[in-house]
């Protein structure tokens, strides 16, 4: 062997190539480890000696060698490894978010209870309903069960499952959304009940009775047909709460503002309050809207009319809270909703009560009107109710075309109806005739109330 370095190393030739190097193996800059064996060939540390020991040649090859050959790191190659694990966390998190998003939907799309026997019953009735008029106006009848089975026995007395409608309430929606009319109707309205058929299937008779003995007699079909007879209106969707629902939905916004002249304490509707501003939870709010004989004069007149403006309070609180817009305070809601909710197949998803809900978003507060169809004493039974014509046939006619309906305070002394004194039979109207230049008829005004309206009358 010579004693001369060699040819020194080829930086273009690949680390596994072979060649001459020094014959001692000091500081070959090729890489090679001693005895001339390529850097992957040499005697492996702890082997035949230790790593460092002898002359150093396999230290120093893959130092000066094959590591310093090697080429920088770029740049950008960090950067890169870093955004590509943030794009892994995110979408990690994004399908975390969607399968809670798809069971929370699940959830509340299964609270929702369809009434089939109802669509049924209708669709068996179908010639003898009224046809739409207004195209996209709604008009959905809410009913308030007052069943005190199961979660709702602590409000009375079970009578093997009977119930009757304790609030029963006709909502209008506009076609253009811009306005909503809620007429309730007394439950102790006399009316022509069409023949129906009970949960057990057999027929009743038609007869002239009290409002509310058509949910007891054919529950909710026998109750919208008996509605349609009456107004001429087609119904085109139907919900059904009861008690506990309500109070549910109430405590689900945080409580609900109301207004008491006199401090209330009724043991029957479980409710004893101080007189002035107050916020209800749900309990206190279901015993408001039922009490009768502690609060005001103890009729159902009144009872309506409270209802009324709670049910306004309510709507006022949830768009001016942001509740509809926002999905976190819009949950809790839409679950006590669904969980006591009967609604008819064409409302019985969350889509299609997110649909309702959001078409009704953008209705101003003072557009969300209350009142209830004009009546007064049933002249056989001053304990029961008429209808007083021709005010509710007009009423019936300005929703079933889609007009507009102006409602005022009952005390601004200008109203045709009859929601606060049942006078309205001897009122004179408030229509002044046609002028002779042909001017339209002013509309006539109901007396009631709106959303925006303040309990306190302040």
């Amino acid at each position: 062997m010579s004693d001369s370095p060699g040819t020194p190393a080829d930086p273009e030739r690949p680390e596994h190539s072979t060649g001459g190097g020094p014959a001692d193996g000091t500081g070959d800059p090729s890489g090679k480890a001693p005895g001339g064996d390529s850097a992957g060939g040499g005697t492996p540390a702890g082997e035949d000696q230790a790593p460092g020991e002898g002359d150093g040649g396999t230290a120093a090859g893959a130092a000066d060698g094959t590591w310093s050959q090697r080429p920088e790191r770029a740049p950008g190659r960090g950067r890169r490894h870093w955004l590509r694990w943030t794009a892994l966390g995110v979408s990690f998190l994004v399908l975390v978010a969607a399968g809670v998003g798809w069971w929370l939907y699940r959830k509340l799309d299964g609270n929702i209870t369809t009434d089939t026997s109802a669509a049924a019953e209708l669709k068996a009735y179908e010639k003898e309903r009224p046809r739409p008029i207004a195209r996209d106006a709604q008009n959905i009848l809410l009913i308030g069960s007052d069943t005190r089975s199961g979660d709702n026995s602590a409000y009375g007395r079970d009578d093997g499952g009977s119930q009757r409608s304790d609030t029963t309430i006709l909502l209008h929606l506009a076609a253009d959304r811009h306005s909503a009319t809620a007429v309730s109707i007394p439950r102790d309205l006399m009316s022509q009940i069409p023949s129906c058929h009970t949960a057990d299937g057999k027929t009743t008779k038609a007869q002239f009775a009290q409002f509310n003995w058509a949910f007891e007699l054919g529950g909710t079909a026998c109750t919208i047909r008996t509605v349609e007879k009456m107004t001429g209106i087609r119904i085109d969707h139907h919900m059904v709460i009861d008690f506990s629902g309500f109070k549910d939905m109430v405590d689900a916004v945080d409580g609900v503002e109301v207004c008491l002249k006199e401090p209330v304490d009724d043991k029957d509707a479980h409710l004893k309050l101080p007189a002035g501003r107050q916020e209800l939870d749900g309990e206190q709010a279901l015993g408001y809207v039922r009490a009768r004989k502690s609060i005001g004069d103890g009729s159902d007149t009144e009872r309506m009319d409270r209802q009324q403006k709670f049910l306004g309070a309510l709507v006022n609180k949830m768009q001016s809270n942001g509740v509809l817009l926002n999905p976190t305070r819009l949950y809790p809601v839409l679950d006590a909703a669904t969980k006591s909710l009967t609604t008819d197949p064409g409302l019985d998803s969350l889509r299609d009560l997110y649909d309702l809900v959001r078409g009704m978003r953008n209705v101003p507060t003072e557009k969300v009107q209350f009142l209830t169809v004009p009546r007064t004493s049933y002249r056989a039974d001053p304990n029961r109710d008429e209808l007083v014509q021709p005010d509710a046939e007009r009423l019936f006619t300005q929703l079933r075309e889609d007009e507009p309906v102006a409602v005022v305070p009952a005390d601004t002394g200008n109203s045709r109806d009859s929601q606060a004194d049942h006078s309205s039979r001897n009122e004179q109207s408030t229509e002044k005739p046609a002028t002779s230049d042909g001017s339209p008829t002013p509309a006539p005004t109901y007396s009631g109330s709106n959303a925006a309206e303040d309990p306190c009358g302040a």
